[in-house]
């Protein structure tokens, strides 16, 4: 397996709000462990909320001994939300503050997926197929038939997001499993790419030649160039079966 975690702060905004975390080694009894969180708030509050959530998801993951992925996953995700929460009721700059999270674990060739909000996981094999479903007020509309998904009402509110972590004392994550093909790539991602990239780019880009590095550069280099209007945060994964390789 593979692994490149990038975040870059985009052209528009004063500080990168977007945190990473990637390991292709074990994070307690996980094989594996890969979180992308893009926080919200005031510049402080979404710094730090992101790095704040990211990183206590990862303590968690390394001391519990849940060896099943969604319960560690979930409990994890209340226990950063909770303390997110109580940490913006209590101070003032922090006040508000809440942030999207998308996390994943390969396990014996099954990918777990756990997400909060508008921040993307992809599978690319022989087309690109958007595993996460957003958190989004457009996306509700969607759901019940009153909007047609990228139409221009939709792409003018859709970066409002119906959940978050820390945004209220509780939180529920989305999950889902995908069964793993040898050679299959996994893109996590923020908003920051997916606002300024369409899938057939990212599906061209991802598939095409050069090394992982290089194709994760490619992705954020392209929302650059095509405006960068928000910070850009991408994991990238190539699974090769277990067997892991130089990316």
């Amino acid at each position: 397996m593979q692994a490149c975690a990038l975040t870059d702060i985009g052209l528009r905004r004063p500080v990168n709000q977007d945190y990473v975390f990637e390991s292709t080694e074990p994070v307690g009894a996980f094989p594996n462990l890969f979180i992308l969180a893009d926080g919200m708030g005031g510049h402080k509050a979404g710094d730090f909320a992101s790095k704040y959530l990211v990183e206590t998801m990862v303590g968690y993951v390394s001391r519990t001994r849940e060896t099943k992925v969604v319960p560690a996953l979930n409990s994890a995700l209340k226990l950063s939300n909770t303390m997110i929460y109580y940490k913006s009721q209590e101070v003032p700059e922090l006040r508000g503050m809440g942030s999207t999270m998308v996390a994943a674990v390969i396990e014996q060739d099954i990918l777990t997926v756990a997400n909060v909000g508008d921040s993307r996981l992809y599978l690319i094999r022989d087309g690109i197929t958007q595993v996460t479903k957003d958190h989004s007020y457009v996306e509700e509309l969607v759901d019940r038939g009153e909007l047609e998904r990228g139409s221009q009402d939709y792409l003018m509110k859709k970066n409002i997001i119906t959940r978050a972590v820390g945004s209220d004392e509780d939180v529920d994550a989305d999950y889902f499993e995908v069964d793993l093909l040898e050679g299959d790539y996994i893109l996590l991602c923020s908003d920051g790419l997916t606002n300024m990239v369409d899938d057939d780019t990212i599906f061209s880009i991802i598939s095409g030649n050069g090394s992982l590095n290089y194709k994760a550069r490619t992705l954020v280099m392209t929302a650059n160039e095509n405006g960068g209007s928000d910070n850009i945060a991408v994991i990238l994964i190539k699974y090769t079966g277990g067997v892991k390789e130089d990316a």
